[in-house]
């Protein structure tokens, strides 16, 4: 039986893969007293991204890629859990913004009796631009004022730990990032997906933990601000208007 499923999403990961994520991955589970397994769900890379994993995982056990059609990273992330046999399951970045050791931070929570533990980088973002913490903290205010989440100060941050009975009943109600049939452009990075995620968390009623991560900011040309905060805001409407709906019942 495995204990813990980690689930790295990946979309033109090159450089981050040349930095060795995945061997510092490696190294930290290997020493682990614990069953685990690495899922690896490519977003349709366009770079070598699935040729440097592929030879990764040929001499690496416990690791699997799995290929996706360019879906965005809420698929990825979903396609990962989905296929997921842990215990607890783990979704985390590529590129170790939360390096893999931090989850030793949120697995004495589960055990506490929490079913979702997630990392926070709080008020401190190492190396963050003032552009991105002003409308981190508009962010917040909207969620909480749109969608009630004010007791969960980070929502975004890319490191979550899940049981494996709260990802079977949270899991399957998403509704924001279905497949879209060929139809995503770019790298998709949505705020939605994990708002959504933690949304149903605390309407399923399961004990969520908030925990601080060691966290530095990547810089990424991936992501406009701009752009991903408009994303967001109408992201919480249509999750406010499902809910409204009866989707979520």
């Amino acid at each position: 039986m495995i204990h813990l499923s980690v689930i790295v999403p990946c979309y033109n990961e090159q450089e981050n893969l040349q930095k060795g994520s995945l061997f510092r991955i490696n190294d930290y589970l290997t020493k682990a007293n614990y069953t685990w397994e690495v899922i690896i769900v490519d977003d349709g890379s366009t770079d070598a991204s699935r040729e440097q994993i592929e030879k990764f995982i040929s001499v690496h056990r416990g690791f699997r890629l799995v290929k996706n059609s360019h879906q965005g990273k809420a698929q990825a992330v979903i396609t990962g859990v989905n296929l997921a046999q842990g215990q607890l399951v783990l979704f985390q970045d590529l590129d170790q913004a939360t390096p893999i050791e931090e989850v030793e931070k949120l697995l004495p929570f589960i055990e506490k009796g929490y079913s979702v533990v997630i990392g926070s980088r709080n008020t401190r973002r190492e190396g963050s631009p003032f552009l991105r913490l002003l409308m981190s903290r508009g962010f917040m205010l909207l969620r909480t004022f749109i969608l009630g989440l004010g007791e969960i100060r980070d929502t975004q941050c890319g490191f979550k730990l899940f049981t494996k009975e709260a990802v079977k009943e949270i899991f399957p109600k998403l509704r924001l990032y279905l497949p879209q049939n060929g139809q995503v452009h770019g790298p998709m990075v949505t705020a939605g997906f994990d708002v959504e995620v933690l949304y149903l968390a605390k309407k399923f009623r399961f004990k969520i933990k908030e925990v601080p991560v060691f966290w530095h900011y990547v810089e990424t040309r991936r992501v406009n601000p701009v752009t991903e905060s408009i994303n967001g805001l109408l992201d919480m409407l249509k999750l406010k208007v499902n809910n409204l709906k009866g989707y979520y019942s």
